[in-house]
């Protein structure tokens, strides 16, 4: 399952000699991908600050209760689950599909997302007839999840060796923070200047830069159908038995899903989707993505690899949802192994120590029992939605660097060392900065910030969050790379998807132990354990390094042979 058909550009590729280190980084700025890749990782990050941050701003702006607030929330569980519906990208859309699978896919979901902030605009969320307000923000946050898979996807696709996915992965995630900045601090500062409805009217604007890059964007080339069909493992009795149960799964979750929300736009006081994705989020996962894989596994090894002739390769209806939905996970356990285990690990536990205490970031550096820091509303969008996303661009800025001079793997294992430890500078502030407050001192870092007007309360905070920012970018940006490296430019869409959902739900599953904790004990301890789930992931990247290691070395002898 690890054979990839070779096209005949990336045999040319392959004989022209390929530039090392910063060579790379030249040769790719001289690539139309890699500033594509700035626009589109913009056009990507833009919907998420819009709809997720910046609209509950306005609506607590005009004072829309808190019950309404909490009923528009759940748009967010389309990016949590939009592995569902990854396959329906491979689709050729009718009437724009001659400007590229890829493209296309792109441009009606940037011109939806436009159309999106025009509705948001022009609503009036202060009375009670938001319903169009919602609807749109409701379409909005499926669009959006459904363009990331594209644009996921045609990273994954596009990569070559002058613009390398790690390089590609990096300038998204530039491009995606700069967004969050634009969305989030920028927009604030507008809709004071300019109103509301002006500030999503710009957005909808903004999103012509995605146009832009989808337009510039070169179309990946294609494999044949018949490389897809080569997945194809196992009797045809044992991949429909496999596909019917896949299949009653994925249908299983998309219930779960649609129930809650329309119970949450039904009922009051509307469901908590942060509730609903800690209490069915580990199930959803284990039948719509575990179960599948552990099918895959076993046609695996109940199978041969077939391959399929050009007329078999079309196949029926059947077939076609088995090369949609089963032949990405086939692929990806008939190329792993026993190693899976390690990978999933890896994904599972790597973003996990920043992720797990987010909801009580803000209690953390607002609250005053428990070591919480009582900074001033004003002080935190300084320090954290300003200050704080300018030092993860650097830490993005670095990673990138340093996946072109030292290699992803390298960086994976530094950006989980660093993400853990930076867990230890919030516990020193919970702790009254017994080390934090002699560091600045000792560094001239008080003065430094004094110059600023910045006092040493909020200069200890400040530079607490530079660290734990620039190593949650330099992490961020080694983490897609190996994502985006993991999965196969066959099936990038529904891989790709595959694992950043799992990234994202897992952070959930220890929030409500850990507010019992800062209850009982205060947050010292709670960022003690989160440095220490952090050590989880550093163990397996390890163990991921060794393996690859042990493959690349079982290649090099079976060629040398």
């Amino acid at each position: 399952m690890n054979d990839q058909t070779s096209t005949p550009a990336s045999e040319v590729a392959a004989l022209r000699p390929q530039p090392k280190g910063l060579g790379v980084l030249k040769a790719a700025f001289r690539e139309r991908r890699t500033l594509a890749m700035l626009l589109l990782g913009f056009s990507s990050g833009l919907p998420f600050a819009m709809l997720f941050g910046t609209l509950n701003a306005w609506l607590t702006a005009v004072n829309v209760s808190v019950a309404t607030i909490g009923v528009l929330s759940w748009v967010g569980l389309f990016g949590a689950f939009k592995f569902l519906w990854s396959p329906a990208v491979g689709l050729r859309l009718p009437g724009v599909g001659r400007l590229g699978q890829r493209r296309s896919w792109m441009i009606v979901c940037q011109i939806i997302l436009a159309l999106t902030f025009v509705v948001i605009a022009v609503s009036h969320p202060a009375s009670n007839a938001i319903g169009a307000l919602a609807l749109a923000a409701a379409v909005g946050a499926f669009v959006s999840a459904t363009q990331d898979i594209v644009i996921d996807t045609w990273r994954i696709e596009a990569a070559d060796d002058r613009a390398p996915v790690d390089l590609l992965s990096a300038v998204y995630q530039l491009g995606f923070r700069t967004a969050a900045l634009v969305g989030g601090a920028g927009a604030l500062i507008l809709a004071d200047v300019l109103g509301w409805p002006s500030t999503f009217l710009i957005g909808a604007g903004l999103m012509g830069l995605g146009l832009i890059g989808a337009f510039i964007a070169p179309e990946p080339e294609r494999e044949a159908a018949q490389a897809i069909a080569r997945e194809r493992v196992a009797t045809p009795g044992l991949r429909r038995a496999a596909l019917i149960i896949t299949l009653a799964a994925w249908g299983w979750a998309a219930f779960m899903l649609i129930r809650f929300m329309v119970s949450a736009l039904t009922t009051t006081p509307a469901p908590s989707a942060g509730t609903f994705i800690q209490t069915w989020g580990p199930l959803i996962v284990a039948a719509a993505v575990l179960l599948p894989a552990i099918l895959a596994g076993g046609l695996v090894w109940r199978g041969r690899k077939t391959v399929a002739s050009a007329s078999a390769a079309q196949g029926g209806l059947g077939e076609r949802f088995y090369d949609a939905i089963l032949a990405p996970l086939v692929e990806l356990m008939g190329r792993l192994g026993w190693g899976a285990v390690i990978v999933l690990g890896l994904i599972l536990s790597y973003r996990i120590t920043d992720g797990v205490w987010g909801p009580f970031a803000y209690p953390f550096y607002m609250g005053t029992e428990g070591g919480a820091l009582g900074h001033t509303m004003t002080e935190v969008a300084l320090a954290s939605k300003t200050f704080g996303v300018f030092m993860t661009l650097l830490g993005i800025a670095l990673g990138g660097w340093a996946l072109l001079v030292i290699g992803r793997m390298p960086c994976l294992l530094i950006g989980a060392v660093i993400s853990a430890a930076t867990n230890l500078l919030m516990m020193d502030l919970a702790m009254g900065a017994p080390v934090i407050d002699p560091f600045m001192r000792a560094t001239g870092l008080y003065a430094l910030f004094g110059t600023f007007g910045v006092g040493e309360p909020l200069a200890r905070l400040m530079a607490a969050i530079a660290g734990e920012n620039i190593a949650g970018g330099f992490a961020g940006a080694a983490f897609v790379a190996y994502l985006s490296a993991l999965s196969n430019r066959l099936f990038g869409a529904v891989q790709f998807a595959v694992f950043t959902s799992l990234a994202l739900l897992i952070g959930t599953l220890g929030r409500a132990p850990l507010g019992e904790l800062v209850d009982r004990a205060g947050f010292a301890p709670m960022f003690q354990f989160a440095a220490a789930l952090g050590l989880i992931a550093v163990l397996f990247c390890a163990l991921e390094w060794i393996r690859l290691t042990l493959e690349t070395r079982k290649a090099a002898k079976s060629l040398s042979a």
